[in-house]
């Protein structure tokens, strides 16, 4: 009997415990206890405004190693923000003969000692960070086939690369502060529903008892060996600013696109050796925040590092790889990886998860490997492999025209649509690239001269993407409740079980040596023995101390409850005065906070501007040196050409020295056998008239014979007989001698004839168009036609013909004599009626030359008049006939 009185007080002792405690649950913070949706990564329901703070996207460079040392290297590392490409030999020159040199600027330049962790620290530490303090990332590596981008983002044992080392922080960040499985379960919308704990119980009961169901990877089965030493413990880190008064779960995905189709690497499939069933593909689909995600895409809920390596690596093994002639492991399709991290704050007493869906965040980061570019005709791809080819060229294009549109509207102020429905790759991320988290982009680059053209054409793209600028993600809003609750409420605890110790009370109900004391405290109980039926005097002294142990407990529940109060009271003054000092430091922190940026900002701003001075004065350095390169070039070509402008001028000097005295040699030589040939003429011109005149003797002989012979046999005979012809006295013959015995003279002795000329019809007082053709000689003769008033040209035109009255067109042909004879052929200029000008011919003069020394068409008959003296040619007195012939036309 007494242990059911002391089971009583102690149940009643529990009972104002969790009253108390209930009071103090019942907060107006919890009036909604259904289970909610939480929120995707979006941006707040009202639109941007124009002045929203963007950030450039963040582009990095990494540089691996060469395979071999004899193999040429173009790539050049010249600061830790700068690379310079070379031109490998065997590449075609420029213009000039010069190779050209390029360089290129990013935000960081990872050499090739870098390791991994240094990668992390500066690329995906901040991402990993963001995504705790609720702010979504994307970050991809991008590049030539073989430059390493696989190796970076996964690595190799003992190398881990990006995404093992983000795991590895979140997990190591958030892993205390974890909720119970289930208790964030998808709703296949892209949203997360809460459930109670209660459901989440079911939901895991009923995972374990269904063995026939694939079970989500646990992180009590063995680990994969690849992924188990990937991190080495001294390299582990972790995020330090975590809200600890919420809970945290992390559900990965994992998705391939290959040939532009969506595939889930992580989706259960029956195995059928008979007839396996290919994967079939995912769509992409809109949710009501206008987000994009992957429908039907299986989202696993993880626990540890160890757990997500495991999903990581089953879909790691489903994922297409080839052989080719560039990479042995090449990767066929563009991987994405989702990490998302949902997180819900907990209640006023900080035990439970505070079920209200308006302070539940969602964000994701996603890990991108993408397919390296190539070229088919070095990887020599066929069939399938060229397919594939084809397709991850198309969506790697799309992606860079999508970032020139990006960039062209910012920077042009156009607002032309950008193609993000070309390819799903850029579909899936539009949201990023609309702002709603960090973009980052590592350039993965082999130094190899081979890979050189395909590596500029990477560089040209990673300088226009650091052009665009994204939106700034918003900072999500705190929640309202005060901070430290998880802790208080810890402190509470033990704070109340250490004073119930210290007062000799149960602090915990199970524990028998704190019950016995609690008995022990309670007045003795008398002997309860009952000897006598008749006993009256056992009973009242038994029920008098059960009365007196009553009214004991009251009092000590009494004191219980007094105590209760006035500390909870006491602990409600220290919670507003902690709220207070706690509003205050959240003040003074958000404004040390908005100070800390503006320096951070000032400091990135200085650095930039540090960076970009450096970077300027290293090119102004070269452009000097290209300049006083250029002068030298300069100078010593002015040179060389004012010595070969010399020896030019020297050269015509003495050609022309040449041509005059050939031209002398030519015309002394002319001259020469012009004498000889006049001299051999007139020598055979004088023989010939010897000749004729021999002739003409003996046929005046002869004539006579016969006139005598007639007269004789017709008169009878006559007394007088036939005169004797007299030869011609020879003086003559000895003057003629004489003469041609002289030597003839280079010019003629005889005054030159001036010779008249009718004058032209054409000298009148009316204006003429003289048309002279380009083709026309100049004969030299004095008599010149001259037209007063006259407009000379080579070609007619109307300009002309519409200030004149008169045409004459000046026409020279050969006559049939051998002679050049000139034709004037005149007309009248009169308008048109198309408005032009016409002409009408109407008269025709000509102009002809002969030469007075000529022979004679004509042989003359021998006679006596006609035996004239003959003079020496050089003698004579030359004599210009020129004849003027005037024809109408009809």
């Amino acid at each position: 009997m007494c242990e059911g009185q002391v089971n009583v007080s102690q149940r009643e002792i529990l009972k104002s415990r969790s009253g108390s405690r209930e009071q103090r649950r019942s907060s107006p913070t919890q009036t909604m206890q259904r289970p909610g949706k939480g929120k995707t990564p979006r941006r707040p329901g009202p639109k941007k405004t124009a002045n929203v703070d963007k950030d450039p996207v963040g582009v990095y460079c990494r540089i691996r190693p060469l395979g071999g040392e004899d193999e040429e290297c173009c790539v050049e590392m010249i600061s830790s923000s700068t690379i310079q490409l070379h031109a490998p030999d065997g590449l075609k020159a420029n213009r000039n003969g010069e190779y050209k040199e390029t360089q290129y600027s990013f935000k960081k330049v990872f050499g090739i000692n870098t390791s991994q962790i240094e990668l992390f620290e500066d690329i995906a530490k901040p991402l990993v960070e963001d995504l705790i303090h609720c702010k979504n990332g994307l970050l991809f590596t991008y590049g030539v086939t073989g430059s390493g981008k696989t190796f970076t983002m996964t690595g190799s044992p003992g190398e881990g690369g990006l995404l093992p080392r983000s795991l590895d922080m979140l997990f190591n960040s958030v892993g205390p502060f974890q909720a119970k499985r289930f208790v964030f379960k998808p709703d296949d919308k892209n949203g997360l529903e809460i459930q109670s704990q209660v459901d989440a119980l079911l939901e895991r009961q009923k995972r374990d008892s269904q063995q026939s169901v694939p079970k989500t990877p646990s992180s009590r089965q063995k680990a994969d060996p690849e992924f188990a030493d990937m991190i080495s413990s001294e390299e582990a880190c972790k995020c330090e600013s975590v809200d600890d008064d919420c809970c945290y779960s992390v559900f990965v995905s994992y998705i391939e696109i290959y040939n532009n189709y969506i595939y889930d690497l992580l989706e259960e499939t029956p195995y059928d050796p008979i007839r396996p069933k290919p994967p079939q593909s995912k769509i992409l689909r809109e949710d009501q925040n206008h987000n994009m995600y992957v429908a039907g895409c299986t989202e696993v809920e993880v626990k540890s590092t160890e757990e997500a390596f495991e999903v990581f690596w089953k879909g790691q093994k489903k994922r297409r790889i080839a052989n080719t002639q560039l990479n042995r492991e090449s990767s066929r399709s563009h991987s994405v990886f989702t990490v998302k991290l949902a997180q819900a704050p907990l209640d006023a007493d900080g035990d439970h998860i505070l079920q209200d869906k308006n302070q539940v965040n969602v964000s994701q980061l996603c890990l991108v490997d993408l397919a390296g570019s190539e070229r088919t005709s070095r990887t020599r791809a066929e069939g399938s492999r060229l397919r594939e080819a084809g397709n991850i060229n198309q969506s790697l294009m799309n992606l860079r025209t999508c970032i020139e549109v990006l960039r062209e509207n910012q920077m042009c102020g156009t607002n032309k649509m950008v193609p993000y429905r070309d390819s799903k790759l850029t579909h899936l991320f539009k949201n990023y690239f609309d702002g709603e988290g960090k973009v980052r982009m590592v350039v993965c680059v082999n130094p190899k001269a081979d890979d050189y053209e395909e590596t500029m054409l990477v560089m040209r793209f990673a300088e226009m993407t650091q052009e665009v600028e994204v939106a700034r993600p918003v900072d999500r809003p705190i929640c309202g409740l005060a901070a430290g609750r998880r802790y208080r409420n810890q402190a509470f605890k033990d704070e109340l079980s250490r004073r119930l110790e210290e007062r000799g009370g149960p602090s915990n109900g199970d524990d028998p040596a704190l019950m016995n004391r609690l008995i022990e405290s309670l007045p003795a109980l008398p002997s309860s023995e009952l000897v006598d039926p008749a006993d009256d005097q056992t009973l009242p002294r038994l029920i008098e101390v059960l009365e007196r142990r009553h009214r004991v407990r009251q009092m000590m529940a009494e004191q219980f409850n007094n105590t209760a109060t006035s500390l909870k009271s006491t602990l409600q003054q220290f919670d507003s005065q902690l709220n207070a000092k706690d509003t205050f430091l959240h003040e003074q922190r958000s404004k040390l906070n908005e100070k800390d940026k503006l320096i951070l900002s000032q400091r990135s701003e200085i650095e930039r501007l540090e960076k970009k001075s450096k970077t300027l004065e290293y090119k102004i350095d070269i452009l000097q040196k290209t300049t006083d390169m250029y002068e030298h070039d300069k100078r010593s070509l002015q040179q060389e050409l004012e010595t070969r402008e010399q020896r030019l001028q020297k050269e015509l000097s003495e050609r022309k020295r040449m041509e005059q005295r050939m031209q002398g040699m030519v015309s002394d030589t002319k001259l020469k056998w012009e004498k000889e040939c006049e001299r051999r003429v007139t020598a055979k011109q004088l023989e010939m008239q010897n000749k004729l005149w021999v002739k003409d003797e003996k046929l005046k002989q002869l004539k006579a014979i016969v006139t005598e012979s007639s007269s004789s046999n017709g008169g009878g005979g006559s007394s007088s007989g036939p005169e004797k012809p007299e030869r011609p006295s020879r003086e003559r013959d000895r003057n003629a001698a004489q003469k041609r015995s002289a030597s003839p003279s280079p010019h003629p002795t005889a005054p030159p004839v001036h010779l008249r000329q009718r004058r032209s019809h054409s000298a009148s007082g009316e204006k003429w168009v003289d048309h002279k053709p380009a083709s026309n000689l100049d004969l030299d003769t004095v008599m010149q036609p001259i037209i007063p008033n006259a407009i000379t040209v080579s070609t007619p035109n109307e300009k002309a013909l519409s200030k004149c009255h008169k045409y004459v067109l000046r026409h020279q042909e050969l006559a049939s004599d051998g002679e050049i004879e000139t034709k004037l052929i005149k007309g009248n200029v009169f308008r048109s009626r198309g408005g032009g000008q016409a002409v009408q011919f109407t008269d025709i003069e000509t102009l002809k030359q002969e030469c007075p020394t000529g022979p004679s068409r004509k042989r003359r008959s021998g006679s006596a008049e006609g035996a004239a003296p003959v003079d020496d040619i050089e003698n004579r007195v030359p004599v210009s006939n020129t004849s003027y012939q005037k024809r109408r036309k009809p």
